[in-house]
């Protein structure tokens, strides 16, 4: 047997360090390139050069050694219960957390602290307040971060965030310092902390009223109530450091935010798909927010800054044929146990379709096709007439459905897992009863904004530009495809680092327009989402409910005046909020069911 190598070496270290660190035996760690995250007791890490750099290495130890950490000094149960609502406060708590366990686990260990410190560098290279020009652009969750670091472990800032952080430090001292200078004196409290920032949070102005965490019985073991509650939720919640930017004063823009959602993700799941929810850490999930209804005006402009970098791609074209099977065969393997039920329902599904199809006659005609039944009296009395059957016409409408599934970075784990699975199926299905389906998807190609938002600093910062990412719409099986020729597509959603983040309204409009060049009568719309649209880099330069504001008047132009039929299905978000035929599920088992019904609903429907 080959020797191992010294990245081989090097990972067993790891892995041995992060486990002793965690003082957990059952730890998995693994190198990535894409994100580095957290899924339970999977840890993925960024994989050094096979020269091991020393400061890869350092990176590499930095995020294994903040995962390890938080396993062992946080509860994510009792986080959730303090967490806020609000999205931006939220952001916040969850950093200020971040803080805390980072500075408790490294509190008498220079060599943790200096790998967390490394990591921490890492991090901040593509975090907004590194390029913060005025105070508008400095992303409060990351400024309060840094100044509880500060508080707590006595390390100022890292060089790239200290002129950024310098724009809203006298605003926050100013505000809060006080609740700053009490929080090291419960840094061991989980509880007391959390009662603590949410004291911050109210004089802040980002919450109204009392935080105080419900005091339950979680209180003192950190790990051990994480993971027996579920593991899809140590991904974590602490939004990511840049998902804010716009809240530099405190007040809530409502647009972007990553809430970690807790969510039934079961771990398998999250570590099969391994795509942090940002560039942050910890596996976070960009779970958008569900914000209040916002009016739309008949004179609303949505705008992109440039469409040149936008793609819409097929599946097959993101990556090569020998890793499309892989992630194929890695999606059957780990959904084998939905596949039954979900095949269930299809079937009936199909019985209920193919009776809407069923031929029906009409006998005792005088002309039409020989009816065999009658052939006895034709023989024996020829000049008989009525002998005949006609075939009554069928009001089952040619049809077309299309699915439009979210492909945002809240999603990975098991939803994007299901969703995909149950398109596949559903496919299947309504190709028997000859139903032609599409599947879609929509995410953006890059976190934060791409070379759109690179375009528009180089313009100089124009106030109001509109959208700015580089949006990506996937077509993972055409109408015409066949679904035996399109199976393999689908495994595309467990591919690490696809799933970013989303704008709906112009990926409705692309699916719907798409079906209307279609030649059937009957055109249905289904969209697979989770959260309302967030693009951090949009959000960050116009008004919170920019993307928002857009898709509901692309949602209600569609109901109010196109042919297309348009349904919706949330998962842990209330989608009846912007669809008039929606429905909202809390658990993503549900969803293969959920899209069943839904489409046998508007099947029956007459």
């Amino acid at each position: 047997m080959a020797a191992d190598t010294p990245l081989d070496r090097f990972k067993a270290v790891l892995g041995g360090a992060s486990r002793a660190l965690a003082d957990e035996p059952e730890i998995e760690l693994a190198f990535t390139a894409d994100a580095p995250a957290q899924a339970g007791k999977h840890i993925k890490v960024p994989m050094p050069a096979r020269t091991l750099p020393a400061d890869q290495v350092a990176e590499a130890r930095g995020f294994a050694d903040g995962f390890a950490l938080r396993l062992k000094h946080h509860n994510s149960a009792m986080h959730l219960r303090a967490a806020p609502g609000d999205p931006v406060a939220r952001a916040v708590f969850d950093a200020a957390e971040t803080a805390r366990v980072e500075a408790l686990g490294s509190r008498g260990y220079a060599g943790i602290a200096a790998n967390l410190g490394h990591a921490l560098d890492v991090r901040l290279r593509s975090d907004p307040i590194a390029r913060a020009r005025t105070r508008d652009e400095v992303p409060l969750s990351t400024a309060v971060q840094l100044l509880v670091r500060e508080r707590l472990t006595g390390r100022p800032a890292p060089a790239a965030a200290q002129p950024g952080l310098a724009l809203v430090r006298d605003w926050i001292e100013d505000k809060a310092g006080g609740d700053l200078d009490a929080l090291g004196l419960v840094l061991d409290d989980q509880r007391a902390f959390a009662e603590l920032t949410s004291k911050l949070l109210e004089d802040l102005e980002l919450v109204e009223g009392d935080q105080v965490p419900e005091d339950t019985d979680d209180g003192g073991a950190d790990d051990e109530g994480t993971e027996e509650q579920d593991q899809g939720d140590e991904g974590e919640e602490q939004g990511d450091r840049g998902q804010s930017e716009a809240e530099a004063r405190g007040e809530p823009n409502e647009g972007e935010s990553e809430e970690g959602e807790p969510g039934e993700t079961g771990d398998d799941f999250e570590d099969a798909e391994g795509e942090a929810g940002d560039e942050g850490e910890d596996g976070m999930l960009p779970v958008r927010p569900n914000r209040p209804f916002a009016d739309l005006s008949p004179q609303f402009d949505y705008k992109a800054w440039t469409t040149q970098y936008d793609e819409v791609i097929a599946a097959t074209d993101l990556c090569d044929t020998e890793e499309l099977t892989r992630l194929r065969s890695y999606l059957d393997q780990q959904l084998v146990h939905l596949q039954g039920a979900v095949t269930k329902l299809a079937n009936r599904l199909q019985r209920r379709l193919m009776a809407q199809q069923n031929r029906s006659w009409d006998f005792d005609q005088e002309e039409g096709l020989l009816d065999a039944a009658r052939l006895a009296r034709v023989v024996v009395s020829p000049g008989q007439s009525l002998s005949y059957k006609i075939e009554r016409e069928t009001e089952f409408k040619d049809t077309v459905v299309t699915l439009l599934i979210d492909n945002s970075g809240s999603m990975r784990g098991r939803p994007i897992s299901i969703a995909a699975i149950s398109a596949d199926i559903l496919a299947r299905t309504l190709e028997r009863c000859g139903v032609k389906t599409e599947i879609l998807g929509f995410t953006t190609r890059a976190w934060k904004g791409g070379q759109a938002r690179e375009s528009w600093l180089a313009a100089g910062r124009p106030p109001q530009p509109g959208r700015l990412n580089d949006v990506r719409h996937i077509v993972y099986k055409q109408a015409d495809e066949p679904w035996r020729r399109a199976k393999p597509s689908l495994g595309l959603m467990m591919r690490e680092g696809l799933l970013k983040e989303n704008i709906d309204g112009e990926a409705l409009l692309w699916a719907h327009n798409r079906l209307i060049g279609r030649p059937e009568e009957r055109k249905i719309l289904m969209v697979i989402s989770d959260g309302a649209p967030v693009d951090d880099s949009t959000l960050s330069v116009n008004s919170g409910s920019y993307l928002e504001r857009h898709l509901r008047q692309v949602i209600g132009w569609i109901e109010g005046r196109s042919p297309v039929e348009l349904a919706a299905i949330g998962i842990g978000h209330d989608v009846t909020r912007y669809y008039a035929r929606a429905v909202t599920i809390m658990d993503a088992d549900q969803l293969g069911g959920t899209i069943i019904e839904q489409l046998a609903a508007l099947f029956d429907k007459r």
